[in-house]
Order: C-alpha cells, then structure tokens, then sequence
C-alpha cells in the first residue's frame, strides 16, 4: 500500500482514507519524505514563512467549560476580565512599532459581551490602526447568532463590514462528536462548526483550520477530521493554511492524559500535509511544541512556522511559555535549510531574509 501511496503522491492522485489510516504505520524518516513529495506540489523552492502578530485574549470569561482548557473562569469570577477598547488599541500600538502586521483576537463565550462589543472595537481598531483583524472563531460566532437571534450569514456580515478580515480555525479540536461530548460537551458540534466556516466563506471571509489531537481520539477519528476540512476545502476553497497542534493536558481536568511527544507531532503533521491536498499552507507549531519540533516541522510538510506571538495567555496556564524573536526564528529557519521569508496574513512575501 505504501507504494501505491507515493506513487499517488508523485502524481498528484489523492490519498483515501484507508490509506491515510496506514500512514499512522510508518516509521518518521519514510513519512518525512513522503510529506516533503507532497509538499512540492505547492512549494517548488526553499522559502519558509513567519508572520510578526499578536494573540489578544480579550476576556478569560467562558460558559464552555471545556475539560481541556486551563485559560476559562465562569462568569462572576473575581479573576474574570474583560479588556476595554483603549487596552486592546494600546497593546495593537506596540505591535505596530515593531512590525507586525496580524492581530488574533480570542476570547471565551462571555454572556456580558454583545455584537456591539466585538463592531464597535473593530471599527475602533481599524480607525487607529493599521492591522489585518484575524479575529473570533466559529464558536464566538455561533453564540453571538444565538445572542443576537439571526443568522450566521448575518452576524458574519456585520462583522466583516465593521473591519474583520478572516476567521482563525479555534474551536475546531477534533472534528468528531464522540470526542466533543467528552472534552467539550457544551461548545458547538463539528457541523455547527463546519458551518459556520463554510458561511464564512461564502461572503469573502477566508479562514483557517486548526486540529487540537492527542486527547481521546482515535486514529480514525483524526481521519475523519481531516476528511471535514478536506471535504469543506472542495466546497469553498477557504482555508488559506491548516495548523495542528498537540493537547497540553496540565492544569485541566484531564491532565491524566500523558501529553503527546514530537515523534507523534511530526507524523501528524507530515500526514495532514499528504492528505490535505487542496490546502497550500501548512503550519509548524513550535509555540505549542517548541522550537526544535517546530523546526524539524519543516522536513515533514509544513511550509510555515506561524507567527512570532507577542502575547499569548490560553497555553500559558497549561505550562507552556515558549517564546521567540524575529532574529531567533529567522536563524531557526535557516539551520533547517531553507530561506526565512516574513508574510502577512495572506501570505503575500513582505521581506525575504536571503
């Protein structure tokens, strides 16, 4: 079977499920190589990308209570916040003045914030700064449908039409409602989710799609998320990148769980590259797995090793603090081999690092 995968590989042929299941059998450096095949029908030179942004999380406030999340407080929480425009504009500023060009905004599901809130911030934004507003996933979406009492198409709408540019891929976990129901029983099910992204971009919004594995998933099971996103991507042509990335279970409830290694991060990853085969970009996650993995992200598939993050607190409460530089990143990109290149958030080239 494996020959008959590269084959397809090397002609384009798409990948089935079965066989995608079969990857999960190979050692790393065959799975490297074939990941590295896949990733030349897209990218023919050496060029690795990076985008200089800000992750703002806007309030820890969230009803989900997801069991894998360390980050939320329930409402009425004396440590529940919520950041004021001028806060949120100020740390944007500094964001600026050091060239970045990506703002992320992520929140919980806060019952005290409205439409308004997240219209009236962006246009604010937009007046003061000049950002490209990569803001708010499928599951802020969805309740601010159910809050406002109208459509997603409509929420969307407002949204874009007060600054926001494209939709991150949060929320997403793994795309199963077996798996749902026990690590996030009261956040949206993967076909509200689906929905909401395919909605997205049928007004013009491109997104992106993530995967949180190594919970409680099956092989099958992170499969079948693939599959959605592949499916969806037929559709719509959307999704602009794909970024996976392993569960942190420390400080959760299910911190049980033994935290997944590099080995299973990179085989992951190499096998999103293979079967996501209509999707350009594929992103390394050196925040969530570190710097090295990130690096060796690379040579099994991924093209992009994301942003240089200069806020971020969801990953920090599980024990995570990974931090980078420009200078640090750039010379990370190049000990693997490749060209360092600084993108926004469409990936258009700003500056090649020759």
């Amino acid at each position: 079977m494996i020959s008959c995968i590269a084959d397809k590989i090397k002609s384009g042929i798409r990948i089935t499920d079965e066989e995608c299941i079969a990857l999960f059998d190979l050692e790393l450096p065959q799975l490297g190589r074939l990941a590295t095949a896949a990733k030349k029908r897209h990218h023919n030179g050496s060029q690795a990308t990076f985008v200089v942004d800000i992750i703002i999380n806007y309030t820890n406030v969230c009803t989900c209570k997801c069991k894998f999340c360390a980050f939320y407080v329930q409402p009425g929480d004396s440590r529940g916040y919520v950041l004021s425009p001028e806060t949120i504009i100020e740390k944007i500023r500094n964001l600026s003045a050091s060239g970045g060009t990506q703002v992320l905004l992520q929140g919980g599901i806060n019952p005290a914030l409205d439409l308004n809130y997240f219209t009236s911030l962006f246009r604010k934004i937009k007046e003061k700064c000049s950002v490209y507003l990569h803001c708010l996933s499928p599951v802020e979406i969805h309740y601010l449908s159910e809050k406002e009492q109208c459509s997603h198409k409509d929420i969307l709408t407002c949204l874009r039409d007060a600054g926001l540019d494209s939709l991150p891929g949060g929320g997403a976990e793994i795309l199963s409602d077996r798996v749902r129901s026990t690590i996030s029983p009261n956040k949206i099910s993967k076909d509200i989710w689906l929905s909401v992204m395919e909605t997205a971009h049928s007004i013009g919004l491109k997104s992106t799609a993530t995967m949180m594995f190594a919970s409680i998933e099956t092989r099958e099971e992170r499969v079948e998320h693939l599959r959605h996103i592949r499916n969806l991507q037929d559709r719509t042509g959307g999704f602009r990148a794909f970024i996976p990335w392993t569960f942190s279970p420390a400080n959760t409830k299910l911190n049980t769980i033994i935290r997944a290694g590099g080995g299973e991060y990179l085989k992951l990853l190499a096998i999103s590259r293979i079967y996501l085969d209509n999707i350009r970009h594929i992103g390394s996650g050196w925040l969530t797995e570190g710097m090295k993995v990130g690096q060796l992200g690379l040579l099994f598939g991924a093209n992009d090793m994301g942003g240089i993050i200069m806020e971020e607190k969801v990953l920090r409460e599980t024990g995570i603090a990974n931090q980078t530089t420009i200078e640090e990143l750039i010379e990370t990109i190049r000990d693997a081999g490749f060209t360092p290149a600084r993108r926004n958030t469409e990936y258009d080239i700003l500056e090649v690092y020759a």
